[in-house]
Parts: C-alpha cells; sequence; structure tokens
C-alpha cells in the first residue's frame, strides 16, 4: 500500500496546524480561573487574559524555532520570562493557573538539553503536583484515593500535552524537510533529463550531420562528373536529414530506440560511403535485453561518428563476440592522429556511451593499442 502524501498546502504551510494546537491548550486557563473551577474564588478575567496572551506569545516563539530545527536568538531570556509569567501568578489567580505549566514544559523541553532538562521538567511536574493535592485536600470529604488519582493526573495529561506540543513541533519540521526532499527531487529530475536530451542530441545528431556532411562533399564531387550519382547524394541527404529531424522529435518524448543490427548497417554504409575499409565480423547477433542492445547501438553510432570527424582512418573493424556469458563489441580504426593517443580524439561523445554501458550492468573502455584505437563496450547477455 503506497503511502499517501501530505497536500501542497499542509506542505506549505505547516505552522498553521502547529499554532492552532497551542491555542486551546492556552485558552481554556483564564476558563479555569475566571470560573474558580477547583473551588476557588472566581478571579478576574483580565489578568489572566493577559498573562496567557504573553505567555502563548513566547511558547510559539519556541514552538516555530523548534520546528526549524534550532533555538531562538536570546532563548534563555524569553524561557526566564516563561518560568515567571507562568509560576509568579499562581497566588493571585488562584489554583486553576497551573494548568498553563503545560506550555512551559513543552519548552523546556524544546530548549534545554540533557539532565537539566530532566531536572527542570521534573520541577515543573512536582509543582503541578502539590497544587493538585492542595486543590484536592480543601475539598470536603476528600479520600486518600483521590489524592493518589489527581497527583497521577497531574503527571500524566500536562506531559501528554507538552509531548503533543513538542511532537507537533518535530512534525513541522519533517514536513518542511520533505517538502525541500521532493523540491530537491524535482530539481534532479529535471536536470537529469537535461542531460538524456542532451546526451541523446549529441550522440544522435553527430552521426547524422556527419551523413549530411560527407553526402554534400560526395554530391559536390560528382557535379561535375556524374549528375545522375550526384542527385543520387542529394536524394540520400535529404532522407538523412528527414530522419534526423524524426529522431529528435522522438528524443523530447523519450520515445527514440535504437536497433543493434540497423546501427550495424548503417556504420558499415557511412563508413564505406566516406573511403574507409570497413570489415564486420558480427554475423552471430545475441538476443539482448533492451538495455544492453541499446547500450551497443549507441555506441556504435557514436564510434562511428567520431572516427568520421576526429580521426585519419583507413580501416576499422567492427566486432561483435560473447565471452563468458556476456557480448563485447570493440571498434578499432587505424586514425589515432599525432597528439591525440590519449584517446581525447574521441571527444565528449565516450560520457555517454560509458553512461548507457553502465545503466546496462556493464562496462566501457577506450584508448590507443599498438597504434590504433580501440573502443570497447561489454554487457551481460541478460539482466541480473
Amino acid at each position: 500500500m503506497t503511502p499517501s502524501i501530505p497536500p501542497r498546502w499542509v506542505l506549505r504551510h505547516p505552522h498553521w496546524p502547529l499554532i492552532a494546537l497551542h491555542v486551546p491548550l492556552a485558552v481554556q486557563v483564564p476558563v479555569y480561573t475566571s470560573l474558580g473551577t477547583d473551588g476557588s474564588p472566581p478571579s478576574a478575567p483580565l489578568p489572566a487574559i493577559l498573562a496567557t496572551a504573553a505567555i502563548l506569545g513566547l511558547q510559539l516563539r519556541h514552538s516555530l524555532a523548534a520546528a526549524r530545527g534550532e533555538r531562538p536568538a536570546g532563548w534563555r531570556w524569553s524561557f526566564a520570562a516563561l518560568l515567571l509569567l507562568t509560576y509568579a501568578p499562581l497566588w493571585v489567580l488562584n489554583l486553576n493557573w497551573v494548568a498553563i505549566s503545560t506550555l512551559v514544559l513543552a519548552s523546556t523541553v524544546m530548549l534545554l538539553r540533557g539532565r537539566t532538562m530532566w531536572a527542570v521538567a521534573a520541577a515543573q511536574l512536582a509543582v503541578y503536583v502539590v497544587f493538585q493535592v492542595i486543590a484536592t485536600v480543601r475539598t470536603p470529604g476528600f479520600s486518600v484515593w483521590q489524592v493518589v488519582i489527581l497527583a497521577l493526573y497531574a503527571v500524566v495529561v500536562p506531559s501528554l500535552f507538552a509531548a503533543a506540543l513538542v511532537g507537533g513541533a518535530r512534525l513541522v519540521r519533517l514536513l518542511n524537510e520533505l517538502d525541500a526532499a521532493r523540491t530537491e527531487l524535482a530539481a534532479t529530475a529535471v536536470g537529469e533529463e537535461r542531460i538524456r536530451v542532451s546526451r541523446d542530441l549529441h550522440d544522435l545528431l553527430g552521426q547524422s550531420l556527419s551523413a549530411i556532411s560527407l553526402k554534400g562533399d560526395l554530391a559536390l564531387r560528382l557535379l561535375t562528373r556524374d549528375a545522375t550519382a550526384a542527385r543520387a547524394e542529394i536524394e540520400s541527404l535529404t532522407g538523412v536529414a528527414r530522419d534526423a529531424l524524426h529522431d529528435v522529435r522522438a528524443i523530447t518524448r523519450d520515445q527514440h530506440t535504437v536497433s543493434l543490427r540497423t546501427e550495424i548497417d548503417g556504420a558499415a554504409a557511412l563508413l564505406g560511403a566516406a573511403g574507409v575499409d570497413t570489415r564486420l565480423d558480427v554475423a552471430d547477433l545475441p538476443s539482448l535485453p533492451a538495455s544492453a542492445q541499446s547500450a551497443l547501438a549507441w555506441a556504435i553510432r557514436e564510434g562511428t561518428t567520431n572516427l568520421l570527424r576526429h580521426s585519419d582512418a583507413g580501416s576499422c573493424t567492427i566486432t561483435l563476440s560473447r565471452q563468458r556469458g556476456s557480448v563485447r563489441l570493440e571498434i578499432v580504426n587505424d586514425g589515432v592522429r599525432d597528439g591525440l593517443g590519449n584517446g581525447s580524439q574521441y571527444g565528449s561523445g565516450l560520457a555517454g556511451v560509458a553512461e548507457r554501458a553502465e545503466a546496462a550492468s556493464g562496462s566501457s573502455d577506450a584508448g590507443v593499442h599498438d597504434g590504433r584505437f580501440r573502443l570497447s563496450v561489454e554487457v551481460p547477455e541478460e539482466v541480473a
């Protein structure tokens, strides 16, 4: 079962539910003191309301900072003010005012650390227990069980309310982190899509533009000698251009696929037209997973393109063989240029070849061996 994702407005404004959680816990206290629900004489509501508003503001400052994973600036002073506003009015606003200590208990957990936090929290709960017991003893006909039950109530209920506030702040922090992660993932997806389009356009158009340039040059040379052959090259050139346009549109929709057999045949025809003596050793084409076949097909396309653009090759060999559960492609040419023996003659296209090989759980290598440039790609016959 797929977990549900919070609505966007919750991720964008998670602090409003946190604020709403604080308000009822604070508002109830002036009501208690004004009515004298513990048997004490009712007190004037205005002082309780003003003190509650100040405490609520300080507590929200602490909670919103905790939701950001930090403590607010000058938190020691605001925490001291919160303690003063909570416990100083106890003898004036009657015993019901002790209920407001739920908020300061939450601030204690948010702001203090280690043993200090536990000691201060225990002291606050002890004060709450003492005042509940005093309120019970004032009631005529009280029993020991009433004292015990109210003492337990004075420990459990404030702890639960404080835990709700602390948990709410941490939940907001998690929602903020979730929203940030979602934004980062979206940016990463956009970046990866740009890289894919850039890589596919480079690998695809490289060969197409090389073929167009080659056929255009050939047509110009044939114009004065063989008009019919020149016309055929021009018609072939326009066909390559149409195919390239179709492929570009397919790439933008991530629907472009390449065929290993088609790429081998196309490479042989293009190299032959360029006057490169080409030998193919690919008679036994294996049945491969789509990712592996695509990696090999793109490697042939990129290898052919770079051979035409960056080398002076007179001969080329394309070999496809099986080796211990893997299929190995090798493209070897004799066109190493001076000063480019380290493989740089193949430009940036090798990065795309390596990425596709890795995506198919394979590997690639390129370099000069015995004066010949060798591009090899190896992929498993079966997907792991």
